[in-house]
């Protein structure tokens, strides 16, 4: 068997793996602390689980039939590709939420360990499918989708917008004015737990990722479509082989990082890449520069009052 065929069903297994051990473990958040206590905590999971509430409706199914039109819109806009991956993550979370429904315990106890702990599963079940370059579609690939089309609207924005909107719609539907907060706290901690789990519990402001690879222009054209991230050549020599070539240079979110990697990884298997952790970054796209800003003039008008 050739190299790189081993190589792709080593990681066809590992990503099947992680995709499995992610959705049992999310599955645990949903059907041992978050359902039962009537919390939605945002993304169609948390619309899944009020229909559920509302209808009986089983939340896996409910969750993959509104990934269905999400799914299409996908392959229209980025191809079969990009999002395979968050096509496999979701139809396996959505039917592990179903399978364990009648088989996980249910906690109906203190509400504040219900949102620590169902934020905690849920944060790290999302993360182990988020490091092998999946989704579990929804809210992120809507995210997606629309950035491309609206660039003046970050991800992380548009995400927020669409999982408060279903928060908002949970104090009608449970009638009840504590369940949106809940919901909130645990989209924090799973928030938080994502971060750690992902990029360790040493986070800066983002991430640095150099690339090497024999599809540059390829691989930055795409970054820059589909993330909306620039990308910077670095010229670069071999100091074994002794031959010029191109190292890509591209500032990112933590967020991003994962998407990044899908993107490298699609197009070219075997590209060398690093991440390195940026512990300030200032300039279009990122807040720290609007934050620098605000600090440098404080401290003018504070020295001026003080001369």
């Amino acid at each position: 068997m050739p190299a790189l065929t081993k190589k792709k069903v080593k990681d066809f297994i590992v990503d099947g793996v992680f995709f499995l051990v992610g959705s049992f473990i999310f599955a645990i958040s949903v059907n041992t602390f978050t359902a039962p206590n009537n919390i939605a905590p945002g993304g169609l999971t948390g619309a899944a689980t009020m229909l559920n509430y509302v209808c009986g409706i089983p939340i896996g199914v409910v969750t993959l039939l509104m990934n269905i039109p999400i799914f299409l819109w996908g392959l229209f806009e980025v191809g079969y590709r990009f999002i395979i991956k968050t096509i496999v993550a979701t139809i396996l979370s959505s039917v592990m939420i179903d399978l364990t429904v009648d088989i996980l315990p249910q906690y109906q106890g203190d509400m504040l360990l219900t949102t620590v702990f169902g934020g905690f599963f849920s944060g790290l079940g999302l993360a182990l499918i988020f490091v092998r370059g999946g989704t579990t579609g929804g809210t992120d690939l809507i995210a997606n989708l629309i950035s491309l089309r609206v660039r003046h609207l970050s991800l992380g924005r548009l995400v927020l917008i669409v999982d408060m909107v279903i928060v908002v719609i949970s104090a009608f539907v449970y009638k009840s004015f504590e369940s949106p907060l809940y919901a909130t706290i645990v989209i924090f901690i799973t928030s938080k737990v994502i971060d750690v789990v992902l990029y360790g519990s040493d986070i800066g402001n983002g991430k640095m990722i150099f690339i090497i690879s024999q599809k540059n222009e390829e691989i930055a054209q795409r970054i820059m479509d589909r993330i909306g991230r620039g990308v910077t050549e670095l010229r670069s020599r071999g100091a074994y082989t002794k031959q010029n070539g191109e190292v890509l240079l591209c500032a990112v979110s933590r967020q991003e990082v994962y998407k990044v990697y899908d993107i490298i990884h699609s197009i070219d298997p075997d590209a060398f890449t690093i991440v390195g952790e940026a512990g300030e970054i200032s300039g279009e796209g990122f807040k720290q520069m609007q934050k620098n800003h605000a600090e440098s003039k404080r401290k003018k008008q504070k020295d001026k009052h003080n001369s």
